[in-house]
């Protein structure tokens, strides 16, 4: 009787790991085939949006050339460029903010810790461009919304309000002893130090987390940096270009060219991820041994 149940608990285990295997391969097919459609458009020979076919019946690199060559709409190297820039300056700048507001809440006490928080919560319930105007008009007013100084003024509104996400990163630092803080304090250790040199190494897992949001939020976003970019073409952004890809006048001809422009655009975020899951994992090794 006993050997009759262990072999249909068996049965019973192998077929729900195959139902969960297939259901898991029939949501990766439907996640990866907008991706797998994009690069084989990309490819397409034939201009237009509008095709009979899935596959292309011509396939060519003439649209990755057009993508870097062809300025008569867009500089797509010098959007790539301003969107890099952006990106990687607000990412450096937001995941400092985030990680120094997150440890401050999660060691320090002070009068005001708990209002703080609750502001925080109630101001993160709110979607950030419903400020947008506002942002703008200030901007405006300290001379940030034209030239050069664009750039700066995309850096400053990704990242000014970074620190209103510590949520995240705060229960990270929540689970990690404070008795580390209180040893190394009784060494002579100052709060900045615990913060990078035993704080940091054990939270490899919400660092890699915070890099990668504060990256892909300015890599992707339209909304903000065509209200601060407005007619200025030279500052615009990859989400800026490709949207004007789009446009009625335009999409005929720049449909398989934005379609490459999109496969382009997707491989700095592939590259930091790929980078930083070493780090993830990493990280969680460690976690686990400690």
């Amino acid at each position: 009787m006993k050997k009759e149940s262990t072999v249909s608990a068996k049965t019973k285990r192998l077929t729900t790991n195959i139902i969960v295997h297939v259901i898991l391969a029939v949501l990766s097919l439907i996640w990866l085939f907008p991706i797998f459609w994009v690069a084989l458009t990309s490819l397409r020979g034939e201009k237009g949006s509008y095709q009979s076919t899935f596959f292309p019946k011509t396939y060519t690199l003439d649209n990755y050339k057009k993508l870097f060559t062809d300025v008569t709409i867009l500089s797509f190297p010098q959007m790539f460029f301003n969107t890099l820039l952006v990106a990687v300056c607000s990412c450096l700048v937001a995941t400092f903010f985030v990680l120094c507001v997150s440890y401050c809440m999660s060691r320090l006490r002070f009068k005001l810790r708990k209002p703080f928080m609750n502001l925080a919560l109630i101001m993160g319930m709110f979607p950030g461009f419903m400020s947008m105007v506002a942002v703008y008009y200030i901007l405006k007013s300290l001379n940030l919304s034209e030239g050069g100084l664009i750039r700066v003024a995309l850096i400053m509104v990704y990242s000014g309000g970074a620190g209103l996400g510590f949520y995240v990163a705060k229960g990270f630092f929540d689970v990690i002893p404070k008795s580390l803080d209180e040893a190394a304090f009784l060494d002579g250790a100052t709060k900045w130090q615990v913060f990078l040199k035993i704080i940091m190494p054990l939270s490899k897992p919400i660092v890699v987390f915070t890099v990668l949001t504060a990256f892909i939020g300015p890599w992707v976003d339209f909304i903000f940096a065509k209200v601060i970019c407005r007619a200025e073409a030279k500052y615009y952004t990859v989400a800026i270009g490709l949207w004007r890809m789009l446009e009625k006048e335009y999409i005929d001809n720049w449909y398989t060219t934005f379609a490459a422009g999109a496969v382009c655009i997707s491989i700095p975020i592939a590259i930091v991820f790929l980078v930083m899951q070493r780090f993830y994992a990493d990280g969680m090794s460690g976690a686990v041994k400690g």
